[in-house]
């Protein structure tokens, strides 16, 4: 960052600065249409669930509309803050020795990795719980987009140019992704008139349950998915294809509303979601780290970098032993968060990095994701990471729809925690998270990023709380990220001792790293590998607001 004086320039892009509202996305397009709603009168939720909605078509890629979506919501009235995990759960037809006994304990691409898809039941639910408008209302800009198209922007292109021979497996896939036989460039106008048509029938469906009030048009409008034409569409390819989803499992679906895990951090509290995704992560490798004499290491040294990386390994080894669905399995939360099991890891973090062998090979791209954040003129917060890709698993023909693929990060391995079996939910990678402190400040935040994500996050804390950079400068700042553990993504691969860091970090740094026994390899300057952070921090005292996107991803702040 020595090229940006802080006197003059907030960083590569300014700090959005306003006192109204704020939207910050994983695409401009999305963070328009929350701002719009926002401006017609919309609270947080109304404005996150529109963008989130967008982020599913225009962001398509690596967020699909019957993914996943995990949702955070701060009430400024009530100062509660809960979780609609947006995460749906194994078919009742999947048996826990499935892909043991049939696919050599790989769970394989296509339909048979598919879970129900919870996205729209979350936001549809969050409209219910804490919005003012229709589905129409929100869905509205999503279904322009899918309809009439959007102009196709490079990081989008280079996804479909990469996963080109993936999308032609599939002619449901080809036919939107592969135009012409080959996938839209810079510049085209990409149209998805399947999924426009499939979320205009829900609108529809609301509307015809006009009369009877907003909550039960906006659940005429779930049912159109879940029980509707859209499911029948869902249920016949499966049954035709060998999938496992049945009418009962979409019928009978609902997202859970959980309350969050909060923990303290530098006279903060934050807010991650719970076991069944990665968001204790984030916890307990704050509960690990010293902010004294990291702050005494100064900001992305060697000796730095290393503590931070130490302290994240062991804290992926809990998540590799512990974390699952906690309906299913028992997750002791509490005992590693507590003070006798920190100090314990904090000794096991020695002068050298862990001594297992060097990694081989390069870590696969993640199955990515993206997210948005909101907060109203009302000081409501909203926080969300929408994902799921459409290219490891088929689109359902007439619905432009890939049923959620998350199947992908559970185990076949019976005795691993997030293990196969029928109404589990998989470990989820995606977790939105929110930082605040008392008449202070209120800070949703998240990133894409698989594995990185609680890393990317991590990071930002730091800079902002610990280092005192301001929101864009802490987006910029390098950074750095572990693989020495087993991948979320199937096949689960490890990269014993390899530290990827961004080329923006010194030489000497390096150098330093390698020297401690990390298997060091580096990303380009800026890497959107290195996950593409977004975050509104909405200044209590002073009654401001600031956003912040990162360059890495087509990111953008929008408010006033």
């Amino acid at each position: 960052m020595s090229a940006i004086d802080p006197t003059i320039m907030d960083g590569y892009r300014p700090v959005v600065r306003g006192r109204r509202h704020m939207a910050v996305a994983g695409h401009y397009l999305a963070a328009g249409a929350a701002l719009q709603i926002l401006e017609a009168g919309g609270n947080a939720v109304d404005a996150g669930v529109a963008g989130g909605l967008v982020l599913g078509v225009v962001h398509s890629e690596y967020v699909n509309f019957a993914g996943v979506a995990p949702i955070m919501i701060y009430s400024a009235e009530t100062g509660r803050v809960e979780t609609i995990s947006g995460l749906g759960t194994w078919p009742g037809a999947v048996t826990p020795d499935l892909f043991a006994r049939e696919h050599g304990g790989e769970i394989p691409e296509g339909l048979l990795r598919t879970v129900v898809p919870a996205a729209p039941c979350a936001w549809i639910s969050a409209l219910q719980r804490h919005g003012t408008i229709s589905f129409a209302d929100a869905a509205a800009r999503a279904i322009d987009f899918a309809a009439d198209g959007f102009v196709m922007y490079p990081f989008m292109a280079d996804i479909l140019a990469t996963h080109e021979a993936d999308y032609a497996r599939w002619p449901s896939s080809a036919e939107i992704y592969l135009p012409g036989g080959a996938p839209p460039r810079t510049g085209d106008i990409f149209v998805q008139r399947d999924l426009a048509a499939s979320i205009a029938y829900m609108v529809d469906e609301e509307r015809a349950a006009a009369g009877k009030g907003r909550v039960v048009g906006l659940e005429a409008a779930r049912d159109a998915f879940y029980r509707g034409d859209i499911a029948a569409k869902i249920l016949r390819y499966h049954e035709e294809n060998g999938g496992l989803l049945a009418a009962e499992d979409l019928a009978e679906f609902r997202s859970a509303v959980e309350a969050p895990l909060r923990t303290r951090f530098l006279d903060s509290d934050i807010y991650t979601c719970a076991a069944w995704c990665q968001g204790p992560v984030l916890a307990q490798a704050l509960a690990l780290l010293q902010p004294e004499k990291l702050r005494g290491e100064g900001h992305n040294t060697a000796a730095y970098i290393h503590q931070v990386t130490e302290a994240l390994k062991l804290v992926f080894a809990d998540r590799e032993r512990y974390y699952g669905d906690p309906r299913f399995v028992d997750v002791p939360l509490e005992r590693l968060l507590s003070p006798e099991y920190i100090a314990a890891q904090r000794a096991l973090i020695q002068a050298k990095a862990d001594t297992t062998p060097p990694s081989a090979g390069e870590p696969p791209v993640p199955r990515d994701t993206s997210y948005i954040c909101v907060v109203d003129r009302h000081g409501n917060a909203f926080s969300a990471t929408p994902s799921d890709v459409s290219y490891d698993t088929p689109v359902i023909p007439g619905t432009g729809l890939c049923p959620s693929s998350r199947g992908s990060q559970s185990w076949a391995d019976a005795a691993h925690p997030s293990a196969v079996a029928p109404g589990k939910r998989p470990r989820l990678t995606p977790n939105p998270a929110l930082a605040m402190r008392g008449g202070e400040f209120v800070m949703p935040f998240g990133t894409p990023g698989g594995d990185v994500q609680c890393q990317a996050m991590l990071q930002l804390l730091l800079n902002i709380l610990l280092f005192g950079m301001n929101p864009q400068a802490a987006i910029e700042a390098p950074r750095f990220a572990s693989y020495s553990f087993p991948n979320s993504f199937a096949p689960h691969e490890a990269f014993p001792g390899r530290l990827n860091l961004e080329g923006r970090i010194e030489a000497d740094v390096r150098a330093a790293l390698t020297a401690r026994g990390h298997d060091v390899h580096m990303w380009p300057d800026w890497s959107p590998l290195a996950g593409a952070l977004c975050l509104i921090y909405q200044d209590l005292e002073r009654a401001t607001l600031a956003g912040a996107a990162d360059p890495r991803r087509p990111a953008m702040a929008a408010g006033y």
